[in-house]
């Protein structure tokens, strides 16, 4: 059988866009993890050693080709890569500077009508650290104008604009466009007047994949002009992706939250993370301003359940959590939720983000979701949170030294010097519990 699917390679270079189809469709089955035959895809490819550049194999480089065909055939094509990329060597071939580049400018064309299997791949090769890194430095083309275009995004599935923009073609930087485009997505349930073809929750994989590494939570904390061609303004890309942890999409949510999670590991910047719009805001050792990414509400909703407080309680909440409807829920999915307790649990890591936390309601909103909870684990979580919320401070600040905090190691490390222990239940907290370290996702 593995005979019989070589002799399909020569054909998807075929002229007849039929030939190549039909080859294409008899290869993709075998594309999936524990397919019999995947071996088929990996003969040749090369990888480790002091190789200095991946070498493709013809049926790797056909398909990196066929995402550019026409439509079925592209939308196979993207598939067989998806099923494939959970492997480093093909990671490798497809993390090319040439491929990645089309990959981005695909995605952020509005008119890509394969623009979701794009970030589905998109998502999985940036599982590599190698992947990021490259992403994180890309530059693509795009011309501007009212709705610019990524010149490297032509192909079958994403055609030119008519008439052609007339300006010249600029390198600007991938990130905050993909962020754009994140962002911008619309929801109306007809996909005709959508200007943007695909719902992109995969990027928000993409986002948290790069904020494990510190050079993607640097970019996320460092102000980048709102719009790409008008420097004057300021903001957190961060800022984009934090109204979407209520999202319906488990996906989209879920990548918001770990995205969050992971930022929350640069000390310098839990400030900016935590501050309102109100507020101008520098991470530092940077000096540059700009307003707070106000992300509180948005870690605190998931949590958040119907409940009535006394008004007392209720004017320390941030304003989007005072008077929440009967219908409210709370997050349905019990990893997500520990995610977001685990946030505020690295955002106590210093006395101003403790402070801050205490003084916008945080130990009211984490007390009724700790009645409510039914896992133990986040029970335990959130039993530490508020050992550190409402535990006594040293009365002198100097006590205390965090100017030399930067990328927190592990948050389960417990109550820093001089906050007294204070728990909800009775039952002690094992500060050594594995159970009870929060890792970068």
């Amino acid at each position: 059988m593995d005979a019989q699917l070589r002799e399909l390679i020569p054909f998807l270079r075929d002229r007849n866009p039929q030939v190549r189809q039909i080859a294409l469709s008899h290869l993709l089955p075998q594309t999936p993890p524990g397919s019999p035959h995947r071996n088929v895809f990996f003969a040749g490819l090369q990888g480790g050693g002091l190789q200095a550049k991946p070498k493709d194999t013809d049926i790797i480089r056909d398909l990196k080709i066929l995402c550019r065909d026409q439509l079925s055939i592209a939308h196979d094509a993207f598939r067989a890569l998806v099923n494939l990329s959970d492997s480093p060597l093909i990671v490798t071939s497809l993390s090319e500077p040439s491929f990645l580049t089309f990959i981005v400018s695909y995605i952020i064309q509005q008119g890509s009508i394969l623009a979701d299997l794009a970030s589905m791949l998109l998502s999985n090769l940036t599982s590599s650290a190698a992947a990021c890194s490259m992403l994180i430095s890309l530059h693509v083309s795009i011309i501007p104008g009212i709705e610019f275009y990524a010149t490297q995004s032509r192909c079958g599935t994403s055609n030119p604009p008519d008439p052609y923009p007339s300006g010249e073609a600029k390198d600007v930087l991938a990130l905050p466009l993909l962020l754009d485009a994140f962002a911008t997505v619309t929801t109306d349930p007809d996909p005709s007047k959508r200007k943007r073809k695909g719902d992109l929750h995969f990027l928000a994989s993409v986002f948290a994949n790069i904020s494990v590494a510190p050079a993607g939570r640097n970019f996320l904390l460092s102000p980048q002009p709102v719009k790409i061609f008008n420097p004057a303004e300021l903001e957190y890309p961060l800022v984009k992706i934090i109204p979407f942890t209520e999202h319906k999409d488990t996906i989209r949510r879920g990548g918001v939250a770990s995205t969050l999670k992971n930022c929350a590991f640069h000390a310098p910047g839990h400030k900016a993370i935590l501050s309102p719009e109100t507020d101008k805001v520098a991470v530092p050792p940077s000096t540059t301003l700009a307003p707070g990414v106000d992300a509180l509400p948005y870690i605190l909703l998931p949590l958040a359940g119907p409940e009535e407080f006394e008004l007392e309680d209720q004017e320390k909440l941030p304003e989007a959590l005072q008077f929440l409807p009967p219908t409210k829920t709370r997050e349905s999915d019990p990893a997500l939720r520990l995610m977001h307790v685990e946030t505020l649990l690295l955002l106590c890591h210093t006395r101003w983000g403790r402070d801050y936390l205490r003084e916008h309601g945080v130990y009211e909103i984490v007390r009724a979701a700790h009645l409510a909870e039914t896992v133990d684990k986040i029970s335990e979580h959130i039993e530490r949170l508020v050992t550190l919320i409402k535990g006594e401070e040293p009365s002198d600040l100097n006590d205390l030294d965090e100017s030399n905090l930067e990328t927190i190691q592990d948050a389960s490390v417990g109550v820093p010097e001089g906050v007294e222990r204070r728990q909800i239940s009775s039952a002690p907290l094992e500060d050594d519990d594995e159970d009870n370290k929060i890792e970068e996702v």
